[in-house]
């Protein structure tokens, strides 16, 4: 049974922007005067400070998100990232389940899916309601052991923070692949946190928790402008439209201008073909993504929208090239109704959740 929203009419949220979590000024000391060890704050310390500072600063525009599916009623979390009422949660949580409710503070809203995107991982709710919001940041300014923060209701307990490190950036894990590199942090989590955003230490989101891994102790982000790409595909076509190709990548034997990715196949009047890329050509580009190895062109392929015009730089015979190509949509998307899986370039990149890496999903 849907659940009827109890806002107050003429309530107006205030807007949040979590900006860098500042800390408190230093009192003045005299000249030369050097801080004893008792007032000098341990690394400890102004971290805890920090992260405490972004969780107060963020937490109003975190939700916890209660719906129904096959399998009974389930709970997970989810962000505002608009003034409008727009939520990015996780594909486990808002993807195919129904009687969507978004409990923000005291107040409870129905919701409904604008979008539900398997291939990402991710889902895309709407409630009517102004509401705060969190600062999207830039995942790709993120490096090995970067600090990161998630803020998320896991269980049935209340709002809770996890602190953690980025320890990688994988495309790939126990020989099966993601549609576009994650961010593996070594932040703990446990059910009911799938759809919680990764922070900096600027307070802006960087990432959507999709799965965990290792008994919770990891989990995977999907970094944000992965996210970004769905939505924007949707606000400009309403629906996802990924782009294809229609070319097969297979390791070269040795780098060419710094690059492994050899073209081995492609398709009868695919994109590609058309463009004039043939066997054996190596990509060194595509749009503006360097590439260095096939895994390099599986995450920029989930970036191409169809019918948007992309350059792509080869090296053929030794020789660079540049060549215009216009991704389209696969032949087996339902625009093309012709069966088939719309996101698989190749059978070597098939879309599989990692083995062990579980879904964050849902608390029930």
């Amino acid at each position: 049974m849907r659940h009827r929203s109890s806002s107050r009419r003429g309530r107006r949220a205030l807007l949040l922007t979590c900006g860098l979590a500042v800390a408190a000024p230093l009192v003045a000391q005299e000249q030369g005067a050097t801080p004893s060890a008792a007032e000098t704050p341990s690394v400890a310390e102004s971290i805890g400070r920090e992260v405490q500072g972004i969780f107060e600063r963020c937490r109003r525009a975190i939700v916890r998100i209660e719906a129904a599916d096959l399998h009974g009623r389930l709970s997970g979390s989810g962000f505002f990232v608009d003034p409008s009422g727009t939520i990015y949660t996780s594909y486990s949580v808002g993807g195919e389940s129904h009687d969507i409710v978004v409990c923000h503070g005291d107040m409870k809203y129905p919701a409904r899916r604008v979008v539900a995107d398997p291939r990402s991982g991710i889902a895309i709710l709407k409630v009517d309601a102004e509401t705060p919001f969190l600062v999207l940041g830039k995942s790709r300014e993120l490096g090995l052991a970067s600090p990161v923060l998630a803020i998320g209701y896991p269980m049935d307990l209340p709002l809770t923070p996890s602190f953690g490190t980025v320890g990688g950036f994988d495309i790939r894990y126990q020989q099966s692949y993601f549609a576009t590199r994650h961010i593996r942090a070594s932040v703990p989590v446990q059910r009911g946190e799938g759809g919680a955003p990764l922070l900096n230490m600027r307070g802006e989101a960087v990432g959507i928790l999709i799965a965990s891994l290792d008994g919770g102790s990891g989990s995977f982000a999907l970094p944000i402008e992965a996210a970004e790409k769905v939505r924007k595909d949707f606000l400009r076509f309403g629906e996802v439209r990924p782009g294809w190709l229609g070319i097969e990548i297979e390791p070269a034997a040795a780098p060419v201008a710094g690059s492994t990715a050899r073209v081995n196949d492609l398709m009868d009047n695919s994109p590609g073909q058309k463009a004039g890329l043939r066997k054996g050509d190596v990509l060194l580009r595509v749009g503006a993504d360097l590439v260095q190895s096939p895994e390099d062109v599986r995450n920029a392929a989930f970036f191409l929208t169809a019918d948007d015009e992309l350059t792509v730089q080869i090296s053929r015979d030794g020789e660079p090239l540049e060549l215009k190509l216009h991704p389209a949509d696969h032949p087996g998307s339902p625009r093309t109704a012709r069966g088939g899986d719309a996101h698989i370039p190749s059978p070597e990149f098939a879309p599989l959740l990692p083995g062990g890496a579980l879904p964050l999903g849902s608390e029930r």
